[in-house]
């Protein structure tokens, strides 16, 4: 298995300003693997879902040669539920309902056919459980890309440092990259995250675009501007999922190759953000991507002279 993907398998329901949906499917890893199924041959997935969840889509991913071995179904058990209503800018949203029913007693589990994978994602999680699945793999990953967010640094602070410790690539946003180091600048912040243990930082900024540091160096690539977004749920994630999924086709970690992989993964999450759940990802054509990829390229090629 070239790429495996751990985090949630879900329920969300949805407001924006614009519309509403109910009980779409969602989920870090839905999102990550969906995204990251169109450049890999095969990913597995280390989730739990309750037999609430529908088995149309178990199906959907496992067209998309999403391998399910690692997936749990709990009979008689809940799927995680998370409900949030957008403001305006959609950048900012509130979250309404969370449930966390089956992943209240979630004990990931890697399987055998898992444990010499190459690339490892681990999706926004308790870090006990990200530490927990790093121990079960015989030999290290090439590389590991964790995600995290703002409630884990209030909840769970010292078993995150010590996440942070074992992975090379963090993913994060910049409200997030803020809280843990307590640096408005996000060149500082990214300074003090690598001091934690990664040795690659990846900062997102929604609309904004992302930014990739490592060293000294610094790569930003900018955002799709979209005339229309219907849901910019699992953006993040579906970006996560693009970029590793691109290193794991190329299996090449470079700094010069991992700005790649974000322009990549910037690609896919505006795809995300087209329609409500994964939909979009479902749908997607090798031909779509290319195209998508060539426009975050004309966006960022420019030419200047300079007059000596």
């Amino acid at each position: 298995m070239k790429l495996v993907a751990v985090g949630t398998v879900a329920f969300d329901s949805i407001e924006t300003p614009f519309a509403k949906s109910e009980k779409v499917v969602g989920g870090a890893a839905t999102y990550i693997t969906l995204a990251a199924s169109h450049f890999v041959d095969e990913c597995g997935l280390i989730s739990v879902v309750g037999d609430d969840f529908p088995t149309s889509t178990l199906d959907e991913m496992k067209a998309r040669n999403i391998d399910l071995q690692g997936l749990e179904i709990k009979p008689g058990e809940k799927s995680f539920y998370w409900s949030g209503k957008y403001h305006y800018d959609f950048n900012t949203r509130d979250t309404l309902v969370t449930e966390l029913n089956v992943l209240a007693g979630f004990n990931p589990v890697v399987p055998p056919s898992y444990k010499k994978t190459s690339f490892l994602m681990l999706g926004n999680l308790d870090p006990r459980i990200q530490l927990s699945v790093i121990a079960q793999f015989e030999e290290r990953p090439h590389l590991i890309v964790m995600d995290t967010m703002n409630f884990w640094m209030d909840t769970a602070w010292d078993n995150l440092m010590l996440a942070l410790k074992e992975v090379d690539v963090l993913t994060i946003n910049d409200e997030e990259a803020r809280q843990l180091t307590r640096e408005y600048s996000l060149v500082k912040a990214a300074r003090k995250i690598m001091e934690m243990g990664p040795q690659y930082v990846v900062i997102k900024k929604g609309e904004h675009g992302a930014l990739l540091f490592h060293e000294r160096s610094i790569f930003f690539s900018p955002a799709l501007p979209m005339e229309e977004v219907a849901d910019p749920t699992g953006a993040g994630d579906t970006f996560a999922g693009g970029f590793i999924g691109y290193l794991a086709k190329t299996h090449n970690t470079s700094f010069d190759n991992m700005k790649r992989a974000v322009i990549v993964g910037s690609a896919m999450a505006s795809f995300a953000c087209e329609k409500f759940g994964p939909q979009r990802l479902l749908e997607l054509t090798q031909d779509e991507i290319n195209e998508r990829i060539e426009e975050f390229v004309e966006l960022m090629d420019v030419e200047i002279l300079i007059e000596d």
